[in-house]
């Protein structure tokens, strides 16, 4: 899709007589000569170690009762070397999707190892211990082979952590295991930048996303749903701040940290609208939410697609929202969308007029 675009922009501009064809053509070439970010042939790679992955737990599972407990526990750290040296070895060759795959067989074999031992030698422990310990083994993989692959592996991982502590506490807060969530969320964004696993990261935001979702179903107070809106909206605008150190971190981030930051204050002002009552409080937050909605298309609208239409879709859900909870005639309503109409184009007009400044200050720079 990309390539195609680029492909109409060259020639746009060699018709136009901005560019030569020859360098058209370079560009052209030397983005063909990148590795695509999608391949088939990965994906399947993938998709063939999860399977393999998965018998392997599977047999660990029947455990094995007409095998001696040395061999079963030999073999299994046998094929826990096996995997790590081939993939070392396929690294060398620069076989990096067959060494992505070996090393998520890997992963996926300690979790395999942990669950055998406990079950043929009865320690000590719960599932969530195994959690935190397969984690951690993950965690180092990744950062020892500088893999993505595994660094996908630990996301998951940690989405499994936190779920079997819901299940295992009844969704209760009990400890100080609740704060692993956000903890492992933390380490596998430090993971995703040091090995590349862009992808990754939206596992990290919406395990964070969850964690808050369900801090609220724990107190259900107007207070929390309130901190969600402004730390949301807080953090939304940092990100969009001068290129301070804090601001150059996020944005080299990618658009993923805007889109996640407005979606918890959307998810906030969500929230407010179901602790709120249909009086002069709703209209104010009415306002308010409108007003975010806006401020993010001005902010990011033009170069995140993603907040662009959160955006859209908050907005337009507030204004139907509106429309059916004021109290009066259709006349009443059609002035409320016609004062926020007039707001909008407002606002539509400014940015505009703030597009073609900028758009003149950069021609008068390069000039």
């Amino acid at each position: 899709m990309y390539r195609g675009r680029l492909e109409r922009d060259l020639s746009l501009w060699v018709g136009k007589g901005l560019l030569g064809q020859e360098t058209a053509g370079a560009l052209l070439a030397e983005y063909d000569s990148r590795p695509a970010s999608f391949s088939l042939g990965r994906v399947l790679m993938a998709l063939a170690a999860v399977l393999l992955a998965a018998a392997i737990l599977l047999v660990v599972a029947s455990n094995w009762e007409a095998i001696p407990r040395l061999v079963r526990v030999g073999g299994i750290l046998a094929l826990i070397w096996f995997v790590h040296i081939a993939a070392a070895r396929m690294l060398a060759r620069g076989a990096t999707a067959a060494a992505g795959g070996l090393l998520v067989i890997g992963a996926m074999s300690f979790g395999g190892a942990i669950s055998l031992v406990g079950q043929m030698y009865h320690l000590s422990g719960d599932q969530q211990t195994v959690m935190y310990l397969w984690f951690a083994i993950a965690t180092v993989s990744a950062i020892l082979f500088r893999s993505a692959a595994v660094t996908v592996v630990a996301g998951f991982l940690s989405w499994a952590s936190f779920a079997v502590y819901l299940q295992d506490n009844d969704t209760h807060w009990i400890g100080l295991d609740p704060w692993m969530a956000p903890v492992m969320a933390v380490i596998v964004i430090g993971l995703v930048r040091y090995t590349g696993a862009e992808r990754g990261r939206h596992l990290a935001y919406l395990l964070l996303i969850g964690w808050l979702a369900w801090l609220y179903t724990l107190y259900e107070e107007i207070a929390v749903a309130l901190a969600f809106a402004i730390g949301g909206m807080v953090g939304f605008v940092v990100t969009a701040a001068p290129m301070t150190r804090i601001a150059y971190l996020v944005r080299s981030a990618g658009a993923a940290p805007a889109f996640y930051s407005f979606l918890v204050a959307a998810l906030g002002f969500f929230l407010l609208h179901t602790e709120t009552e249909a009086d002069w409080r709703l209209a104010v937050l009415g306002a308010v939410t409108l007003a975010a909605s806006v401020l993010a298309i001005v902010l990011h609208g033009r170069d995140n697609g993603a907040v662009r239409y959160l955006a859209y879709v908050t907005f337009a859900a507030e204004m139907l929202y509106l429309a059916s909870v004021t109290i009066g005639s259709i006349l009443g309503t059609s002035s409320l969308f016609l004062f926020s109409g007039l707001v909008v184009a407002l606002v539509a007009w400014l940015v505009i007029r703030l597009e073609r400044r900028f758009s003149a200050d950069a021609r008068e720079e390069r000039a």
